[in-house]
């Protein structure tokens, strides 16, 4: 059996040392980090046991169904009917099923029907290839027109991606509405996933399974370098040792991962290079009472500065009203460098504003998570410009979150994905 060396212990690290463990092989996961987990790490909010950022459960999610099965956790999965709001020019407004889109006062008959047909065809597409060359403004005014594009989009792309909003291929944002299109319990009824006790259930499973296995998840431990000799990869180097390895596999965010590799052949390189990708700080509220009866709430009004917030609570019952804040944005936004009480004072504004009868006793904490690379940027023509997970290097591996494409960030693409890394280990 091999030795595998496995950077990063997110859900997609952990999955693939998971497997390859359970295969036999000798495995350790190398994790800069204080506590595994990734993006799906949690934190102590007060005495409650949250994540970083926000994540749910859709039922297209099979991979994640299957893990937890192998896990012997599939029993913590929940179910629980959720709803959409928008809220636009100081107004809430319930969105989501056919029913809130026929009494919505801002498009007429024609928009209306153009936006439902776009979504129908959405969600029943099954292959992605043929708008793979397609911005998502292009895509949505061509099915759904100019209007539908105006009021429910730019705003949300623009405070995203900012200057790189039309750097968006289609298919990213048409797996992300097929995905969701499938979690119904009916047309009128969406219906979200979650783990009871939050995704740190799943990842504390994974680590005492990678243990069991005989495998080691160390973390506090930076990849400094990854070699290579002859062709074939060598083992991974710490500032506290060397990790000797036939396979490593890297699942660490692309741009991190190229500086590291001294050996990895220019073109490889450079194609890895090309992947852009922007940072997210994401402020995470608790409140004494709720903000509003949805989980996700999409934002187009000029006073707030964010796309949306996820009220995290209406979805997990966590006992307390939790609110979730992100700012997406590249890196060299200027306003990406402020401090923390900045975007916290910034986030309550926001769920002042939403709510006008939350005060400021109704906010019980705030702490704040802060990527520096979170969100690939998937341009058009994004499905052709990836490279090879399977590097020219003999028993090197790379993938992220891009490599999901057309499918974003998630914990089922990383379960899924990882398997499939697992299974060409030698």
């Amino acid at each position: 059996m091999s030795r595998v060396v496995v950077i990063g212990a997110g859900p997609m690290g952990l999955a693939v040392a998971w497997h390859a463990s359970r295969a036999g092989h000798d495995v350790v996961v190398l994790e800069a980090d204080r506590i595994p987990g990734g993006m799906a790490a949690h934190f102590d909010f007060g005495g409650l046991s949250i994540e970083r950022f926000y994540h749910f459960i859709c039922k297209p999610d099979q991979a994640t169904f299957d893990l937890m099965a192998e896990l012997g956790i599939a029993d913590r999965l929940r179910w629980r009917a959720t709803s959409m709001g928008y809220y636009i020019d100081g107004r809430l407004y319930k969105w989501g099923d056919p029913l809130a889109l026929l009494s919505f006062p801002l498009l007429g008959p024609i928009d209306k029907f153009r936006y439902a047909r776009h979504v129908f065809m959405a969600s029943k597409r099954r292959d992605w290839s043929k708008l793979d060359g397609l911005n998502v403004h292009d895509w949505i005014v061509a099915e759904a027109g100019e209007t539908i594009w105006n009021l429910l989009w730019k705003r949300s792309f623009d405070l995203k991606f900012y200057e790189l909003s039309d750097s968006v291929a289609a298919p990213w944002l048409g797996a992300r509405i097929k995905r969701l299109a499938a979690s119904r319990r009916s047309i009128f009824q969406e219906e979200l996933g979650y783990i009871e006790g939050g995704t740190e259930v799943l990842v504390e499973a994974l680590v005492k399974g990678i243990e069991a296995n005989r495998g080691k998840v160390l973390c506090r431990q930076p990849v400094q370098q990854v070699e290579i000799q002859g062709g074939k990869v060598t083992g991974a180097r710490t500032p506290n040792g060397w990790y000797e390895a036939d396979h490593v596999i890297s699942t660490m965010a692309i741009p991190y991962v190229t500086k590291l590799i001294p050996g990895l052949p220019d073109e490889h390189r450079a194609k890895l290079d090309a992947i852009r990708n922007i940072g997210v700080v994401c402020v995470v509220l608790k409140l004494s009472k709720s903000v509003t009866p949805h989980f996700w709430v999409n934002i187009n009004d000029h006073r707030i500065d964010v796309p949306g917030i996820v009220e995290f609570s209406n979805l997990r019952p966590t006992g307390e009203h939790v609110v979730y804040v992100p700012f997406y944005m590249p890196q060299g936004n200027p306003k990406f460098l402020r401090d923390d009480c900045a975007f916290i004072e910034e986030s309550k504004n926001v769920v002042r504003i939403v709510n006008p009868d939350i005060r400021d006793y109704d906010f019980v904490d705030a702490r704040l998570a802060r990527l520096r690379y979170a969100q690939p940027v998937c341009e058009p023509g994004f499905g052709d410009k990836l490279p090879p997970i399977q590097t020219p290097i003999q028993g090197l591996q790379i993938a992220d979150t891009s490599f999901y494409y057309p499918e974003d960030r998630g914990v089922s693409e990383s379960v899924r994905l990882a398997k499939q890394m697992a299974a060409h280990i030698g």
